[in-house]
């Protein structure tokens, strides 16, 4: 009888004092439903969520080519800039300076003039795209309507093709870029 009265108390005690359990934590009311629980869903995400500030990525940025008009008269000299564009959900970060832009004119298959030849002053820039707000060159690029190579610098270069003839512009911007969007323009 003494064993079982011993038992009854040390029941007690576990009832109350719990051991494992934190201090002040009370008996918590069993649920009454008699549906059976299911624990909560778990997503996992299919692909890596960028943060605020990371390098952009290719998927998250448009790069695209602009000209001040779409058709030269003799003697205009079309003045060619840049919009770029974050797609993505998040502010990301490029390098946007003249030292990473490259602007290149096509006529056909045929490269005509790129803006890396001879280029001198080249800047970095880093800039923090916010989604949805494009941004542009601060002053465009005049292209002198002639064609370059690297050891043309010095010197007089060559005339390119006019009288109505069709030139693209297309544009990179830290390596990025959007193959299939480039301005077209005539120059007469």
């Amino acid at each position: 009888m003494l064993l079982g009265l011993l038992a009854v108390v040390v029941a007690v005690v576990l009832i109350v004092v719990r051991p494992g359990g934190a201090q002040g934590e009370t008996d918590k009311p069993a649920p009454t439903s008699s549906a059976p629980t299911t624990p909560p869903a778990t997503t996992i995400p299919t692909e890596a969520v960028a943060a605020d500030g990371d390098p952009c990525a290719p998927e998250q940025i448009t790069v695209e080519p602009v000209t001040d008009k779409t058709v030269y008269e003799a003697g205009e000299q079309p003045q060619l800039s840049v919009t770029i564009t974050n797609i993505g959900r998040n502010v990301c970060v490029l390098n946007a300076g003249t030292a990473a832009q490259v602007f290149t004119v096509t006529s056909g298959d045929e490269q005509y003039w790129i803006s890396t030849d001879c280029q001198t002053d080249k800047v970095d820039a880093e800039v923090s795209l916010t989604p949805g707000t494009p941004v542009s060159s601060a002053a465009p690029i005049v292209w002198d309507r002639t064609r370059s190579t690297p050891d043309t610098c010095e010197g007089a270069r060559e005339t390119v093709p006019a009288g109505g003839a069709s030139y693209h512009l297309s544009v990179s911007v830290d390596g990025f870029e959007n193959d299939d969007l480039t301005k077209q323009f005539q120059l007469y």
